[in-house]
């Protein structure tokens, strides 16, 4: 591992990159996880581990961080903007920060209890959203969440600067279903640029392949092809000693201490 106070990275490598995964779909099971493994990757998978059999249920997701995945805390309720329309009773506008809080914290319990081995994580807003309330009194929950979690990931343009980023509010790309291979390694490229961390957000993955004019229906946008996540992850493992590939927590812990040596 490289010493070297002007980058965090590690072997002397160029840049990072983190592949997320939202919502615990079994696609991240069944199609990405033997591709990351295919090409020697780890990555990130937010999950909300709810309802009364969640033990029992997210069992499989013990076994990924058993290999080395992160998994981390996307919440139970997954509470958004009532603007979507899912449940205007439950939603960021009328809730206080003491629920999601609750709601964070017993995410953590279950997760902690489900995978011991793996005691720190990091934190996903869902819908990428970091408020309560609305006008006048809508407040951050990016304080609540600095103070549990060593980093959480959002949504933004940019991606992130090593020492200018805020790591409880990291910017994210998402991949969406309509990305060709190239246009995925193309991101990876461009997003590195400048020694930046890339994290790239996927939700589901589909093994058929697209079909002109056809749509596969899903909140975040369509399905992104195995073929197109498999080319990503080649290219990937393919510039593994320019670019490093890491979950989160990992490249979150490294940032972290870097910057505590250089700033003494």
């Amino acid at each position: 591992m490289s010493h070297s106070n002007s980058s965090p990275w590690s072997d002397d490598r160029q840049a990072a990159v983190s592949l997320t995964f939202d919502d615990g779909s079994a696609s991240h099971l069944d199609i990405a996880m033997p591709i990351l493994e295919e090409y020697n990757l780890l990555g990130t998978f937010y999950i909300n581990p709810r309802g009364d059999d969640w033990e029992q249920r997210y069992l499989p997701w013990r076994n990924a961080a058993l290999a080395g995945h992160e998994i981390g805390n996307h919440t139970i309720q997954h509470i958004c903007t009532r603007n979507f329309g899912w449940n205007t009773d439950k939603c960021l506008e009328n809730v206080s920060l003491e629920y999601i809080e609750a709601d964070v914290l017993e995410a953590e319990r279950r997760l902690n209890t489900l995978i011991p081995e793996q005691q720190i994580r990091t934190f996903c807003y869902p819908c990428y959203q970091s408020y309560v309330g609305e006008g006048i009194n809508r407040q951050s929950y990016v304080p609540m969440i600095a103070k549990h979690f060593p980093a959480a990931r959002g949504l933004g343009e940019a991606a992130n600067h090593p020492l200018l980023t805020d790591l409880h509010y990291l910017t994210s790309s998402v991949v969406a279903g309509w990305m060709s291979g190239s246009d995925l390694r193309s991101l990876v490229d461009s997003g590195t640029d400048g020694g930046r961390w890339l994290i790239l957000t996927l939700h589901g993955l589909q093994t058929e392949p697209k079909r002109e004019g056809t749509f596969t229906p899903l909140f975040h946008g369509e399905a992104l092809p195995a073929d197109s996540f498999r080319e990503l992850c080649k290219h990937l493992a393919e510039r593994g000693t320019e670019i490093w590939t890491a979950p989160v927590v990992t490249v979150a812990q490294k940032i972290i201490e870097w910057r505590e040596r250089i700033t003494g």
